[in-house]
């Protein structure tokens, strides 16, 4: 069709690594070590080897745009997620192969009826300032994160479990069951169990923050190194907006004997071409934006690497808004986009088209198992792919039913998105697709950290939106759909959805969780709460002598144990 051979055209002007909401979360906790953790046993930080390094020198990554935020409890961005786990440390890390070890928690246990958790913190911890880290520390920063005049994206997400949580909601912070007995004891006690509640210690919004700077500074205190205050591998020592961000070794850092590159420089650039130039040029040692162009040739380059993750591209309807509020709009609207096209032609085969919302990689209650696939075995594919002509005359006539044939009587509307890699490409193919359906759209195109803000707000009436999980959990995207998320982008809320949600939460059968999630996710796919473009891997470039570091499922880069030979 001539519309796709222009859009075909402008994808190849410039692809790159969209910028996704962590993740990963945003998303794993920084990192070290390689032996498999216990609960209640002792981590021992090390290093992603068995040896000490003393390597040193500097690290130049491209990091992407200047982000909307570097607070560890106000980001939701895998940009900013990378930078973070650099400099902060929570409970518990992951590491290197995905295994949840401890982190300024040497030990911790859980009770025998999962509602209550006991983390016992290293003796000594230091901020990066040098001042005193203790259990304290924890008790300020989770409720900070609760407090809704935070406004943290994830608040909800992480901290629903925790007793006493509704009432910090209202406004009571001290409400929450949070118990700092000691200065390295810090015990938190849930309404409900959680089997993931590791795993969730362990994500990066849920580090300690230091009271004193974080009052003392407001909004800014994350672009002064004087104020960003860091417990982590990494301490800040400067910020300049647009250009960089300097990262240098903590030496109030517990483990810091571990940690190799003296001085992590974080280049802010949103451009692929100006990227990919500075990389020829052996000024950055890794990009993580390659311009399209230049992809063919690179295939067979060892410094290109191609890695999956567990992420989902997607587009929201502003759904407080309408039409959009109209299932039927967003089923015609969904169904008019050939999924395939865009994933193999205009993202080149890096992605792959959506079946459903939950893509591959993601595991089911039985152990190697695949939600994607108990999905196919119990409802089917709820997109057939290879019936885009189909689609297309259905998606015309549900648009006739919701009252707009061919369009007549549709409202302009516009299509809000950063204009990163391959992102304006989608949309360009957007606009052509619901141009089929007589819709009139136009793209707005926003630096990624205004495009943030607004989305969030709902300031938008459709949006490029994508989610990269933090865990390995099906609940880490389908519960972004519940009411009272801080990242339900979409304003979707379906008394039906939660309550499966919420059940499937507080479930202590594995088996019986896992259907409830399937459930759920049938039920918002029938909704068409978001539309599911593709699933998501990440590439990029890095130098042939930069070595000992990972890239996680999480969409995480973990540099700190590196080297370069």
């Amino acid at each position: 069709m001539k519309k796709k051979s222009v859009v075909l055209l402008s994808a190849a002007l410039s692809l790159g690594l969209a910028l996704t909401a962590c993740g990963g979360a945003s998303r794993s906790a920084a990192s070290s070590g390689a032996k498999e953790e216990k609960e209640g046993s002792t981590a021992e930080g090390e290093a992603g080897s068995a040896e000490k390094s003393s390597s040193g020198g500097q690290l130049d990554v491209e990091v992407g745009p200047t982000p909307e935020t570097i607070d560890p409890q106000l980001n939701s961005t895998r940009d900013a997620s990378v930078m973070i786990l650099h400099a902060f440390e929570g409970l518990l890390r992951t590491d290197k192969d995905n295994n949840i070890i401890g982190g300024l928690a040497e030990s911790w246990e859980k009770s025998d009826d999962g509602l209550s958790y006991t983390f016992h913190l290293r003796p000594g911890l230091k901020w990066s300032d040098g001042t005193d880290l203790t259990a304290k520390d924890f008790v300020y920063s989770w409720k900070r994160l609760a407090d809704p005049q935070t406004a943290a994206p994830y608040s909800y997400d992480l901290m629903n479990m925790i007793d006493g949580f509704e009432e910090a909601q209202s406004g009571n912070l001290d409400a929450l069951k949070l118990e700092a007995p000691d200065d390295n004891t810090f015990l938190v006690h849930l309404s409900k169990p959680c089997d993931y509640f590791d795993k969730i210690a362990a994500f990066p919004v849920m580090v300690p923050l230091q009271e004193k700077s974080v009052e003392e500074n407001g909004d800014s205190w994350t672009t002064n190194p004087e104020s960003y205050i860091t417990d982590g591998p990494y301490k800040m020592t400067e910020y300049t907006d647009g250009d960089r961000v300097v990262f240098e070794k903590n030496e109030n850092y517990w483990d810091k004997e571990h940690i190799t590159f003296d001085k992590i420089v974080w280049h802010l650039i949103s451009d692929a071409n100006t990227a990919y130039t500075a990389y020829k040029q052996d000024e950055i040692d890794m990009i993580k934006d390659v311009p399209t162009e230049e992809i063919a040739g690179l295939r067979d380059n060892p410094e290109f690497r191609v890695e999956p993750i567990r992420g989902t591209y997607y587009v929201n309807f502003n759904i407080a808004k309408k039409p959009f509020d109209d299932a039927k709009v967003r089923e015609a609207m969904t169904l008019a986009i050939d999924r395939d096209y865009v994933a193999n032609t205009i993202m080149q085969g890096i992605y792959s088209p959506s079946k459903n919302f939950v893509g591959p990689g993601v595991t089911d209650a039985a152990e190697n198992s695949s939600f994607e696939k108990v999905t196919e075995e119990k409802y089917g594919d709820f997109f057939d792919n290879s019936k885009y002509q189909e689609n297309l005359e259905k998606a015309k006539q549900l648009l006739s039913e919701a009252g707009y044939p061919n369009g007549q009587g549709f409202p302009s509307f516009s299509y809000l998105v950063n204009d990163n890699g391959y992102n304006k490409a989608v949309a360009e193919y957007l606009q052509s697709a619901w141009k089929e359906l007589g819709l009139n759209m136009t793209i707005d195109v926003q630096e990624w950290k205004t495009m943030t803000v607004n989305r969030r707000a709902g300031n938008y009436d459709t949006a490029r939106n994508s989610w990269v999980y933090d865990w390995d959990d099906p609940a880490n995207l389908i519960d972004l759909l519940e009411t009272n998320n801080g990242n339900n982008d979409g304003k979707y809320s379906s008394a039906e959805f939660d309550a499966l949600v919420e059940k499937a939460r507080i479930s202590t059968n594995r088996e019986e969780r896992f259907d409830l999630l399937h459930q759920a996710e049938q039920h918002m796919l029938k909704d068409y709460a978001v539309a599911p473009i593709a699933s998501q891997n990440d590439f990029w470039m890095q130098k042939e002598n930069l070595k000992n570091t990972w890239h996680s499922p999480s969409g995480y880069w973990y540099f700190m144990y590196g080297s370069k030979g």
